[in-house]
């Protein structure tokens, strides 16, 4: 197994990204070949592959609908797989450490005969993203403190609601009251005009 370590700078920028450009290698079909990077947690690694298959007929290498490329990611220290993907022989994979420390990028084809004795030419581009934990930080500490003036706002809306409620309740009680009072007053006005009538009534006929 051959293996190379690709070496990551960090910065303190908000985004790291660290290219590797036109980097390429040979193996044979049964052939497996891993990569060791060093990576920090919550990293995210993008790479773009490109594998060309020997022919013997023209003599030169070619893209070949049935090879197909393997890539398995794995955590060397705790051998925690990562990813594990099979693509064309044109593709891509992307996938995020979880724990900082050294990680295996291994590559291999579709073709398990140990007889074969194809050869693979393989262009290989990895980029590293890397988080800046600070203005991550700082993200947090403005999203809780939105959450909060959110809450507060829900908490205004609601005593808002509360206070609403109240005046029309209020405003329902004191309409009752009036509607009964109109009602009181109307009955007292009737009895009244029915006792002037039985007056007059009584007064004119006393006067016959």
């Amino acid at each position: 197994m051959f293996a190379f370590r690709l070496s990551v700078l960090l910065p303190s920028f908000l985004l790291l990204i660290t290219t590797v450009n036109a980097l390429h290698f040979y193996l044979d079909a049964n052939e497996k070949r891993c990569f060791v990077e060093e990576l920090p947690s919550d990293t995210v690694v993008e790479g773009h592959y490109r594998a060309l298959e020997w022919a013997d007929s023209t003599q030169q290498y070619i893209l070949n609908e049935e090879l197909g490329i393997i890539v398995e990611v794995e955590e060397m220290e705790t051998s925690h797989v990562v990813t594990k993907t099979r693509g064309p022989s044109d593709g891509r994979f992307t996938f995020t450490s979880h724990e900082s420390g050294d990680h295996s990028i291994c590559i291999s084809t579709n073709y398990t005969s140990w007889w074969s004795s194809t050869h693979i030419k393989l262009y290989l581009d990895i980029v590293t993203i890397e988080s800046d934990r600070t203005h991550i930080g700082e993200l947090s500490s403005k999203l809780r403190d939105l959450n909060q003036k959110l809450e507060e706002i829900r908490r205004e809306q609601q005593y808002q609601r509360e206070r609403e409620a109240d005046f029309r309740n209020l405003s329902e009680n004191t309409n009752s009251k009036a509607v009964w009072y109109s009602v009181l007053q109307i009955g007292v006005l009737i009895a009244t005009c029915t006792w002037q009538l039985r007056h007059l009534k009584r007064f004119f006929a006393d006067k016959r």
